[in-house]
């Protein structure tokens, strides 16, 4: 019988299905990896995922189970497995990316991804164990979620308003009930924000950290703040910038082909809430000449020509300099030097 030293298990996750790969590594160093197993991102699905598991089992060896941040699709998988006590780690995409083009794959598929998922587990990869949001930070980030998807509403109903009002036949009752919807989303709005809040009251030390923060950055409000916390776990879940830009999708890729060089530009690979809620901010910076912010956004602007690439570069910007204050329990300092400055653009 093979002495096995662990399991291992990647899975590959999409909105609707679960690609999971099952490896194990011997006392002899050797990894053995099986064929790759479809469940449904479904409770029922974990429940078949955890049998198949526990039949996959030799031995009383530990199993961890690697898997990519995927938005929110990995999120209910990842909660279960964590309850039932297995070693969960969840890994950003472009860790995973990176990783399997060291392995030479060149083919892209779920079950390949899973592999190679398997794979980095069973090599023993410097993976850091992945524990749940808190309660509070789950409430938060459902809170402000929901805030962002009734504002999402209030903007396409203004769009129906707009179009409504210059048509060539202009309905007065359908223009009344479209503000009456605006009016109620807006209340909607005003809750939310109440909801946030009164758990921020329940949480002095976390509210307080918050508030030197935005008190100190002209232009950057409390809702900011908290969004960023709640999608991060408080920052918890990386331990260099980098790994935040990258989790953001901030990071910037480029294009070549042979001699052809393509045009830079950011992966946009990430939390896309991160990136909406930093849109305003960044315009804040450069409008009130906040810091640093303004002569970085002149120099990317006058360099590039394009306004979208310099205010990117200002959230991008902006971003690192939250993650440090945060980290170091520190207020903004107007002369203060992001890490990423000397970056070129």
């Amino acid at each position: 019988m093979v002495n096995i030293l662990k399991y291992c298990v990647g899975i590959d996750i999409a909105s609707d299905d679960l690609v999971s790969g099952f490896g194990y590594l011997s006392k002899d160093l050797l990894s053995k990896k099986s064929k790759a197993r479809t469940f449904k991102n479904t409770l029922g699905g974990y429940k078949e995922l955890d049998k198949w598991i526990s039949h996959k089992k030799q031995c009383e060896a530990s199993v961890s189970i690697v898997m990519e941040a995927t938005g929110v699709y990995h999120e209910n998988v990842a909660h279960y497995l964590y309850d039932k006590g297995y070693d969960i780690y969840v890994v950003l995409p472009n860790k995973a990316k990176s990783y399997l083009k060291s392995l030479g794959l060149r083919s892209k598929n779920d079950p390949i991804d899973s592999g190679g998922l398997t794979q980095m587990g069973l090599d023993q990869q410097h993976l850091d164990q992945w524990h749940p949001p808190t309660p509070i930070m789950r409430q938060l980030r459902t809170l402000t979620r929901q805030r962002q998807s009734v504002q999402d509403h209030i903007t396409a109903v203004n769009n129906q308003l707009h179009a409504l009002k210059i048509s060539y036949h202009v309905s007065k009752e359908a223009i009344k009930h479209l503000k009456e919807t605006i009016s109620f989303h807006k209340r909607q709005i005003k809750q939310l924000e109440q909801d946030i809040n009164n758990i921020l009251d329940q949480q002095p030390k976390m509210k307080a950290k918050i508030n030197r923060i935005v008190d100190s950055i002209k232009g950057v409000g409390l809702l900011t703040l908290v969004t960023l916390i709640a999608e991060t776990n408080g920052f918890q879940m990386f331990s260099s910038v980098q790994q935040l830009i990258k989790y953001a999708g901030y990071d910037v890729i480029e294009k070549q082909s042979g001699k052809r060089k393509g045009k830079e530009h950011i992966s946009k690979k990430g939390n896309s809430r991160i990136r909406r809620i930093l849109h305003l901010p960044a315009l804040n910076m450069v409008t009130y000449k906040i810091g640093s912010f303004s002569d970085t956004y002149e120099r990317i602007f006058l360099k590039s020509g394009i306004k979208m690439k310099a205010y990117v570069a200002i959230q991008r910007k902006l971003l690192c300099l939250i993650y440090t204050l945060w980290k170091k329990d520190q207020v903004f300092d107007p002369n203060f030097k992001n890490e990423l400055d000397n970056r070129p653009d």
